[in-house]
């Protein structure tokens, strides 16, 4: 049985970097006594994967990683159970069946949300000129910047991948951008480039505090998209 996990990581343990993660969940799991389906061969493991990592510093509410399991309870008895054995600042949200012949999360991850928003002491004297000006340069025709990759730096044109942008009533930045393998862009990137081509200037090391709201899934194609989130692929048990 495919099982899909959501979870929100917050408050201390966005320092905890993503292979330690997955080593909690992998402890968690068995103290929860889970029923967890393990590969076969000379050093079997838990059929475990993740949706898209998460950066060090960074805090989520829509975090995910697939398993496999032998038997379930009802997904609101196997959230309280591993709600038990979970740390502070993990808390997993929900539990969905998926069909037998899905795929894992990573190769779904089409789209994310997140919410950045001025550390005490990082914002702007002007700071309604900051976000209105921020907004009139996401609507240029064409936002070229420098992306470093493992293989190197190459030219990108961001625009094609920033799906919405807002300035929230609370006075935070939202943004939904492209994430995945392909073209993964990370939110810090497009405020980056912002202070580099318009404000003229570098963008203060640990000016925001970045979070993850969901991560989503293109039920629809590249020239129409239909995003929605990885959770809805899966069904509750009752």
């Amino acid at each position: 049985m495919k099982i899909r996990v959501k979870f929100a990581k917050r408050g201390e343990m966005r320092f905890i970097g993503h292979l330690d993660i997955m080593r909690y969940f992998q402890k968690a799991i068995r103290r929860a006594k889970v029923a967890i389906a393990y590969s076969e061969g000379f050093s079997p493991h838990q059929k475990m994967s993740f949706a898209a990592p998460l950066g060090v510093g960074l805090v989520s509410e829509g975090e995910y990683f697939d398993i496999e399991v032998y038997t379930s309870y009802s997904s609101s008895k196997m959230i309280a159970a591993l709600n038990e054995v979970m740390a502070e600042g993990i808390e997993v949200l929900s539990w969905k069946r998926l069909p037998e012949q899905a795929k894992n999360a990573m190769s779904f991850v089409a789209a994310a949300d997140y919410r950045l928003t001025f550390r005490e002491g990082y914002q702007p004297e002007k700071l309604e000129d900051f976000y209105q000006g921020f907004l009139s340069f996401l609507s240029n025709d064409s936002i070229l910047t420098i992306k470093k990759t493992k293989k190197g730096e190459r030219e990108l044109d961001l625009k094609p991948f920033i799906y919405q942008a807002t300035i929230e009533k609370e006075g935070s930045i939202f943004l939904q951008v492209c994430t995945g393998s392909s073209n993964n862009i990370k939110p810090e990137l497009v405020l980056q480039t912002y202070y580099e081509k318009v404000l003229q200037m570098e963008m203060p090391k640990f000016a925001f505090q970045v979070q993850r709201l969901e991560i989503y899934a293109n039920i629809g194609t590249e020239e129409e998209k239909k995003f929605v989130p990885l959770e809805a692929l899966g069904d509750e048990i009752d």
